[in-house]
């Protein structure tokens, strides 16, 4: 099990010190979000300052791009990382990917099988195993003149992962992705009894084991000696835990566990404009369920004992925000990557 750092909007130059820092600290790699920004960049910048951290999106956008351009750029930072980039895609929401790209969404379930298929497709064309060929619903591949095919490499196998959440999407990912991007707002409950049973549904479909795709888990951990230096990020957990519960979609993470009703009360105070309101819903009985709260010498276990055998790569959401307010703090996380590297090599 890998321990990595999330990140998001960044300049090159911080996304390259955030690298060197990380890097040195003894974070595995870094999983750059994609916002209000494309991740390409930055991540460019990283992998020259950090020649050894692994790089993965978690996630891009993938209908604001053409599967062949995603594949493109895969390929590209492949090269020059030499083998140390994964691509991750996601559907992102509909009113992102109508009113803000200007692409099509529906239905993103197929759609997105359809993507990663024409992505693999195209991945499979750039190696020189098969011409390009792809026709599939909703994209339709077939032209990549020789002039136009980007130069080989041996760092060709890219693994393909894909966020998903629900049960459809978690079957296709089994039987599609190399990986799954799991949503940062799970229970354990959620993972055994929900996720895995998809996957592994997925994986037989395409003959495959389940321990063939890999789960790439988002954490919130926080970590603390003190109430008090705990304080911020718990705050932080609240309010994140009670966005994304909002999504009525999302309700069954609260529902399985015994809080009913709490996405729709969550749904209102959104609508009310009332934040504080939101993150007040969230006990600390919910916490215990969604997070990882700890000392900072209990955190390495804590995170080993929670995902061993189940994520291949563990992500920590918030240490970012904690190492950029309080930058003493990254040797402490440093600490638990080397702690989580050193139990998982045993």
């Amino acid at each position: 099990m890998r321990f990595d750092l999330m990140t998001g909007v960044a300049t090159w130059a911080s996304a390259a010190q955030l690298a060197r820092d990380a890097e040195g600290a003894g974070f595995s790699g870094l999983v750059f979000t994609e916002t209000s920004q494309t991740p390409w960049m930055s991540m460019a910048a990283a992998a020259t300052a950090a020649p050894s951290l692994e790089l993965s999106t978690g996630i891009a956008v993938a209908f604001a791009r053409s599967p062949i351009v995603s594949a493109a750029i895969a390929w590209e930072l492949a090269e020059n990382t030499q083998g140390r980039f994964r691509l991750g895609l996601g559907s992102q929401v509909q009113a992102h990917v109508e009113r803000r790209y200007g692409a099509a969404y529906d239905p993103p379930g197929p759609r997105m099988r359809d993507y990663l298929l024409a992505v693999k497709a195209c991945l499979r064309a750039f190696r020189g195993e098969e011409r390009l060929h792809h026709d599939g619903p909703y994209y339709k591949l077939s032209l990549l003149p020789p002039e136009w095919a980007p130069r080989r490499h041996e760092f060709g196998d890219v693994k393909v992962d894909v966020s998903a959440v629900g049960p459809w999407m978690c079957e296709m990912a089994g039987e599609v992705a190399d990986g799954i991007h799991v949503h940062p707002f799970h229970s354990m409950h959620y993972l055994h009894e929900r996720l895995l049973p998809a996957v592994t549904r997925g994986a037989a479909k395409a003959g495959r084991r389940p321990e063939d795709v890999d789960l790439i888990v988002p954490v919130f951990a926080v970590p603390g000696d003190t109430p008090e230096e705990r304080a911020p990020l718990i705050e932080r957990t609240r309010f994140q835990i009670a966005f994304y519960g909002s999504t009525r979609n999302y309700a069954y993470q609260f529902d399985d566990l015994g809080f009913e009703g709490t996405s729709a009360r969550l749904n209102e105070r959104l609508k009310a404009g009332d934040l504080a309101g939101m993150a007040a819903l969230i006990t600390d009985e919910m916490l215990e369920h969604f997070a990882v709260i700890c000392r900072w010498d209990e955190l390495a276990d804590r995170l080993v004992e929670r995902y061993q055998g189940i994520a291949t790569r563990v992500v920590s959401y918030l240490a970012e925000q904690q190492i950029r307010s309080d930058p003493a703090t990254l040797a402490r996380w440093g600490e638990v990557a080397r702690a989580i590297a050193a139990t998982s090599a045993a």
